[in-house]
């Protein structure tokens, strides 16, 4: 005899092992819709019963509270723990923010566009040509799939959009003008920031020995070069020095710029 379905429940609990990503634990079924619906909100799979909200700017129990009131109103039980609901409503802001004029409310604006920007580097939307470190932070150069060319300014939560191009060469070009003999080839190094979140995304609580397999700049280098030669013959030299320059690189573990 067939059990019926149990209704599907999802408990929203902090991370063990990271202070502010945020785990969603189903139970009941069907399972396959409700990780959809968490997927919306920024969770990613760990199980069949477990999924993930890690991201750079530690704002995840804020998302994670958005997440479970547009899930309540699909009409699902979504039970918060109480520490993650401490930590919802507990207020706080960045020590030393460089824009200490902006309101709390804009602060996490910068910093889920900064979020966005990441995300579409670690899912291949934005590719990273080549990054610098301009004495201060990191910079980078690279292109949306089926998008414009820009220049990034900043790391993790800080990292913002400086310029838009609509030629992928001239962005390069510029790039390359802008920092010359620090120009590097690909995307830089994760931050730990992005290291944590890595581990996050991929290890279940309690886990917290499993390593995440390590990206490498080979697709990165791939699309820098295709990206160059479809407008190589109209700015010459200058790209194709530095196609050269990307494809000749080593490629070394990374997730985003």
């Amino acid at each position: 005899m067939p059990h019926p379905e149990t209704a599907p429940r999802i408990r929203l609990d902090l991370y063990q092992e990271r202070s502010s990503a945020v785990t969603a634990t189903i139970t009941g079924s069907p399972t396959r819709t409700i990780h959809a619906l968490l997927a919306i909100h920024g969770f990613e799979p760990l199980d069949e019963q477990t999924m993930v909200m890690a991201r750079i700017d530690r704002e995840e129990p804020h998302y994670a509270e958005q997440a479970a009131l547009a899930l309540r109103a699909e009409n699902l039980t979504v039970d918060i723990t109480p520490g993650l609901r401490d930590e919802i409503d507990t207020e706080w802001t960045w020590a030393n923010y460089p824009m200490p004029w902006c309101s709390h409310e804009e602060i996490r604006e910068v910093s889920n566009d900064a979020q966005k920007i990441y995300d579409d580097i670690r899912h291949g939307r934005l590719i990273i040509h080549a990054h610098a470190h301009d004495g201060w932070t990191t910079v980078a150069v690279g292109t949306y799939l089926h998008g414009p060319s820009i220049h990034l300014h900043g790391e993790n939560h800080l990292r913002t959009e400086s310029m838009r191009y609509d030629d992928p060469v001239e962005a390069i070009t510029e790039f390359d003008r802008l920092y010359g003999d620090a120009v590097r080839p690909g995307p830089a190094p994760a931050t730990s920031t992005e290291l944590e979140a890595e581990r996050a995304r991929t290890s279940l609580p309690g886990a917290a020995d499993a390593q995440p397999t390590p990206a490498t700049t080979g697709l990165v280098d791939a699309h820098a070069a295709r990206a160059c030669h479809t407008s190589i013959a109209r700015t010459g030299a200058r790209c194709g020095q530095l196609l050269r320059s990307i494809s000749g690189g080593a490629a070394k573990p990374t997730t985003a710029m």
